[in-house]
């Protein structure tokens, strides 16, 4: 039995398939990851490392331990999502030094493609209301 390799995370081209594992110290960047990852799910970025289709944030479950976290982590996905919708609107430009974003924004060409983006972007961050940002017990209690 091997033992699974430990890699840098690339949001980019992390797979959004399957069951996986990441591990992170305090300070590390999680939430930013975090919420790179759940713009790719809302645009349905990807191709082969991306999910079949792309998803509201209704469809999308994150989970946290406490409960500031789950305001704070909805609070960043939300900016997050608005910041993406205004750089794919032309609107402002990709922040300095932010390669994700920067690499997004070009997997989408201008036009329609774009267009098509943002609004999906934009409606995403409207509807982080009803996201399910939970803690790991109330999303437990929920289920029951």
């Amino acid at each position: 039995m091997s033992t699974p390799q430990a890699t840098t995370l690339n949001a980019i081209d992390f797979p959004l398939w399957g069951s996986r594992l990441i591990e992170a110290s305090a300070g590390t960047g999680k939430t930013w990851t975090i919420a790179a990852l759940y713009l790719r799910l809302v645009l349905g970025h990807g191709a082969e490392h991306g999910f079949a289709r792309a998803l509201r944030p209704a469809e999308i479950l994150v989970m946290t331990f406490t409960r500031a976290a789950t305001r704070e982590l909805s609070d960043r996905i939300r900016a997050r999502l608005l910041e993406a919708a205004r750089c794919f609107r032309g609107e402002a430009p990709v922040p300095d030094g932010d390669r994700f974003l920067a690499q997004l924004l070009a997997s989408y060409p201008e036009g329609a493609a774009r267009t098509q983006a943002a609004w999906r972007l934009a409606l995403a961050a409207e509807g982080m209301d009803d996201a399910a940002v939970h803690t790991i017990d109330a999303w437990c209690q929920r289920m029951l």
